[in-house]
């Protein structure tokens, strides 16, 4: 039994717009995984970066009720959730943590232009107080990527609950047994969702099929502040007659192309592999023609080499080059 949903349900469920159109179009669901699926890849690959600031403006700060931005009208399901959310938070706060965390929130806002977003569910004002503390020395660049990924913890916990409750409202309609699945995946998704640590944060379950390439990039102009659209990228895998290519030593002929993309205005390159369950192991080579995009920069191109083992073959690899005209950095992504 297919699940429908209208826009203003998705919207309870991430602040932005757009996003909350793309979901309704895409529904209905069969299941709150392919929800779930779907809702990576609006949020990931097909909404820019307005949408994302239009959602953080969407929550309030740790320990308040009201959104950050008085311009945002927020759906009184969406407040109920957050204040559920927050419960752990509030519980475990004194005067003075609660007022330590007005005063980092409000540091925080100052140096980034929003509100800082976590997953709060289960975890105590001590605990959000030190990952906000942690968090604080990031670049803007490298902390806009953590906090979208915070909302789409937000926004997964939140699909669990929206598909909880349809269950409910319509389990006359339902055999038990389908019902009874139902909350199962509830309360697995929940259950992953609570374990929330930076190293398993980005993956709440293992997603059975993809539903975008294996390997993706996305470039950000750190010098402009924004993302870097025009960037020539391509793809090759190590094939040479040595097991890996060796440091200093000419490897003609050693790579073999993949693939290629252009990025768009959001910084993102297009598809550079194809869409497989299963990505071959080995080493591989994400270039970028630097040079073209910025003649009067350091760097005539950049390349990163990494490699996917077997057991990681059905992971997705990101790979964000965050750049200015005399530096570069990049880290392995979600």
């Amino acid at each position: 039994m297919e699940l429908g949903f209208e826009e203003k349900d998705f919207l309870a469920c991430c602040g932005s717009t757009k996003f909350a159109k793309e979901m309704a179009l895409a529904s209905p669901f069969a299941s709150l995984e392919e929800a779930v699926r779907a809702a990576r890849d609006i949020w990931f690959n097909k909404v820019d970066v307005n949408a994302w600031l239009q959602a953080f403006s969407a929550h309030p700060q740790i320990g308040d009720s009201t959104p950050t931005s008085h311009h945002h009208r927020t759906s009184p399901t969406s407040a109920q959730w957050s204040k559920g959310e927050q419960s752990t938070a509030v519980a475990t706060a004194t005067s003075s943590t609660l007022q330590e965390l007005s005063e980092w929130n409000a540091r925080y806002r100052e140096k980034f232009g929003f509100v800082f977003l976590i997953c709060a569910s289960g975890r105590t004002s001590d605990e959000i107080l030190a990952e906000l503390k942690n968090r604080y020395p990031n670049r803007p660049i490298i902390e806009f990527e953590i906090a979208a990924q915070e909302q789409m913890k937000i926004t997964e916990l939140r699909l669990a609950k929206l598909f909880s409750s349809k269950a409910k409202d319509t389990i006359d309609q339902y055999p038990a047994v389908v019902a009874k699945k139902v909350e199962d995946r509830v309360s697995i998704i929940g259950g992953h969702l609570n374990v929330t640590s930076e190293a398993t944060a980005v993956k709440t379950f293992q997603i059975p099929t993809r539903t975008r390439p294996p390997i993706t990039t996305h470039v950000l102009d750190v010098s402009r502040g924004c993302p870097a659209a025009g960037i020539e990228v391509r793809l090759e895998m190590w094939k040479g007659t040595q097991p890996r290519p060796l440091f200093g030593e000419t490897d003609i002929g050693g790579w073999i192309f993949q693939g290629s993309s252009t990025t768009d205005n959001d910084g993102r390159s297009g598809q550079l592999t194809s869409i497989v369950n299963v990505v071959d192991p080995g080493i591989y080579r994400i270039s970028f023609n630097t040079g073209k995009y910025n003649p009067a920069g350091f760097f005539p191109y950049v390349s990163v080499v990494f490699e996917i083992r077997e057991s990681q073959g059905k992971e997705h690899f990101h790979v964000p080059l965050l750049l200015s005209p005399f530096s570069f950095s990049t880290y392995r992504g979600s």
